[in-house]
Order: C-alpha cells, then sequence, then structure tokens
C-alpha cells in the first residue's frame, strides 16, 4: 500500500513538473557553426534533460568498462575460494576416513586454489604421511615450521615423524622447539612424556608426569639410574614416601640408606614395606647382612613380627629355621604358610628339603610338579609376566603395572 502512495505520489510530481514548463514563454536561440536554433524555452529544456541523461549514462559505461578487469579478478578469487573451501572439506573427510588417494588430490587442489595457508600446507602434509611419503611431509612441516603463525603445527608434524622413526636425538631436539613455540601444551607434555620413557629417561619422565602416573616406579627407575649418591637417596626416598608397598622402592631407598652407613634405618624401610607387602627381594636384602644361619634366623623373626600371620612371613621363617638346623621350626612355619593358602612350587619343595629323602618328602615332590609356578612379576593391565622388575610393563607400556 505505501509503495503504492508512493508511486502515486511520485508520477504527479513528475506531472506537475512538466506542466510547470510548458507553461514557460519565451524563446531560446543559439548558433553551432553555420547553423542556427531558435526553439521554445520549454524544448530546450526537455533537450537539455535528454542530453544529460545521455551523458550519465555515457560515463555509467565508460566507469564499467574500467572496473571490468577488477571486477573480474575479484569473481575469479571467489570461484577459487570456494572451489578451495570445497577441497579442504573434501581432504579433511579423506584424512578422517584414511583415504589417501583423495585425501592429496583434494589438499593438492585446496593449495592450489588458496596457496601456501596454514590450513592448505597441514593438509598437504598430513596427506603426504598418510600416504607414507615421509620426506614430502618432512618437507611441508618444514614450511609450517617456518610460519611465526603456524611454527607449533610444523613442529608437531616433525616430531611425530621423528617419533615413527625412532629418531629419538631429534625428537628430543623438536620437542624443545616446540616448547619454546607454545609452552605448557597439554599434548606436547604427553609426547614428552612418551619420549622419555623410549629413552630410559626417568628423571624427565618424573618431571613431566601428572597426578595420574605412579610416581613411585618412576622415581625407582630415576634412583636407579641415577650417579649421583645425593640425588639418588632423594629420588629413592621419593619413590619409597609415594608408595610403601612397592618393594623395589623400598629396596632402592634401603641399600642407599645402607651405603651411607645407616644400617638401622635401612632395616626399618624393609620391615615397614614387609608389614605392608612382603616380597621375597625384602628378605634378601634383610638378611644378607645379618651373619651366621642362626642370625640370619633372628633377622627374619624381626622383619616378620609385624606381619606374621602372612603366607610369605612363614615361608621365610621355614626357610631360615631350616638353613639355621631347626627342622622343627621349619616344619611348623611351612605348614602354617601352607594352611594360609600358599601353594606355590617352593613351598612343595621346601617341604620336601624339610621331610627328606622319606615318603612324606616325595610326597612333597610328587606335588611341587603340580602346583602353582612361583610369582612373578605381573601387569596390572595386561596380566603379563617379567621375570624382572621394570617401570614399564614392556608388553602394555603400563607405567607402574608391575607388581
Amino acid at each position: 500500500m505505501r509503495r503504492a502512495i508512493g508511486t502515486v505520489l511520485l508520477a504527479a510530481v513528475v506531472v506537475g513538473i512538466a506542466w510547470a514548463i510548458s507553461l514557460l514563454h519565451g524563446q531560446v536561440s543559439f548558433d553551432l557553426g553555420g547553423v542556427s536554433v531558435d526553439t521554445t524555452t520549454p524544448a530546450a529544456l526537455a533537450v537539455l534533460a535528454v542530453a544529460f541523461v545521455a551523458l550519465y549514462l555515457v560515463v555509467r559505461v565508460l566507469g564499467a568498462l574500467w572496473r571490468l578487469p577488477r571486477l573480474w579478478r575479484g569473481w575469479r578469487a571467489r570461484q577459487h575460494r570456494a572451489q578451495g573451501d570445497a577441497a579442504v572439506t573434501e581432504a579433511l573427510v579423506a584424512l578422517a576416513a584414511g583415504d589417501r588417494i583423495r585425501a592429496r588430490r583434494a589438499a593438492d587442489r585446496a593449495r592450489q586454489r588458496l596457496g601456501d595457508t596454514a590450513q592448505t600446507l597441514l593438509l598437504v602434509a598430513e596427506a603426504a604421511r598418510l600416504a607414507e611419503r615421509d620426506d614430502e611431509a618432512e618437507a611441508v612441516f618444514g614450511l609450517l615450521a617456518a610460519r611465526k603463525d603456524a611454527a607449533f603445527l610444523g613442529l608437531r608434524g616433525r616430531f611425530r615423524l621423528a617419533m615413527a622413526r625412532a629418531d629419538y636425538p631429534a625428537a628430543a631436539a623438536l620437542a624443545r622447539q616446540a616448547e619454546a613455540a607454545r609452552p605448557g601444551g597439554t599434548w606436547l607434555r604427553v609426547e614428552r612424556t612418551r619420549l622419555a620413557l623410549r629413552t630410559a629417561d626417568w628423571s624427565s619422565a618424573l618431571a613431566l608426569a601428572d597426578a595420574s602416573v605412579p610416581k613411585a616406579a618412576l622415581a625407582t627407575a630415576a634412583a636407579n639410574a641415577s650417579q649421583d649418591p645425593t640425588a639418588a637417596l632423594r629420588l629413592a626416598k621419593q619413590a619409597w614416601t609415594a608408595d610403601p608397598s612397592l618393594a623395589p622402592a623400598a629396596l632402592a631407598y634401603a641399600t642407599r640408606l645402607r651405603a651411607a652407613g645407616k644400617e638401622r634405618r635401612a632395616l626399618a624401610v624393609i620391615r615397614q614395606s614387609w608389614a605392608l607387602a612382603p616380597h621375597a627381594d625384602l628378605a634378601a636384602f634383610a638378611l644378607s647382612g645379618a651373619g651366621d644361619a642362626l642370625k640370619q634366623y633372628q633377622a627374619a623373626q624381626a622383619l616378620t613380627a609385624n606381619n606374621l600371620t602372612h603366607a610369605e612371613s612363614r615361608l621365610l621363617l621355614a626357610r631360615a629355621a631350616l638353613t639355621a638346623g631347626l627342622p622343627g621350626e621349619a616344619r611348623r612355619h611351612a605348614e602354617a604358610a601352607r594352611e594360609a593358602g600358599l601353594d606355590d612350587r617352593r613351598l612343595w619343595v621346601l617341604l620336601a628339603e624339610i621331610e627328606g629323602a622319606g615318603e612324606a618328602g616325595q610326597a612333597a615332590l610328587r606335588h611341587a610338579l603340580v602346583a602353582a609356578p612361583d610369582p612373578a612379576w605381573r601387569c596390572t593391565s595386561c596380566h603379563a609376566t617379567q621375570a624382572t622388575w621394570q617401570p614399564v610393563c614392556p608388553a602394555c607400556g603400563t607405567i607402574g603395572g608391575l607388581r
């Protein structure tokens, strides 16, 4: 409705102007070369209006022609941008699907349409890595690393390639550069921890580990690898404080206390750990400096005093008593261990030694053939067994998994 009213009003104004011009009186005369023109004032004004409109149209056409190349370039740029964006999407989908051929084609097309942007370079590098063209991926990641706005992306890609080919020195150098480019990144912290574990750099792994990582295992390994007695003692104490039930941690701490001349403190550490989780290695340490067989039996009694009913305590006392020439005590403790639920091969072999060559000894040996295997280090995650303790499970990579 408003548009119709506006149109009517505009038409009325135009008609009014035309009517007013038609009422003007007078003559307009001018000479153009050898031609003289005489006309009325309304006709002259009409010709002037027509000339103005024609001049306006000519100026507009010339302006359009002048802008045509720039408009063409803008149209081409918009077309390339749209095609490049479509290629980026296609490359991302192909990378997610693991389609190496389409990923490379789409990434190259995106780079041709959009140029060497951080986005297109990353797509090209990832497509090359998916296609196992590591040299090409390394070169493109290098271009990314040279850009101030995307240096971390390039360093991250080169780090992953170095880790994949087990070039750990190069990976360590790239990790330091990436840390400088973007300090405190969570991904980089995790990867640096993985690198430290791969290279057995236990001190670095301990420093990088977060609260969810069992630090006792890493601190124990760091203490055992340290050549500095002071640092080793500090790390061993940290490990034992973090987890007193971990036998290797207790042994690492007690060994360094003994080396420092603190025998009583070393034995106290072993006794506290035995009270929490008895282990044969703890017993071997406690009895190693006791002296003759009788003193070793007394040392075993002192070690097991706070956890006497445990099957491991009974087994240790039985072995120490037999070595000390106390077969009655040895038999009593061995039977107590069996009643406590122990059914390992080592128990039945010990019973056979206690009973001698008689029928009871032969029966114990026969039982040993079908008894449960002796304890071993077992991973709490994958349940694989290992002959020796290690800070990281070789089978599944779980930190502190061997118990």
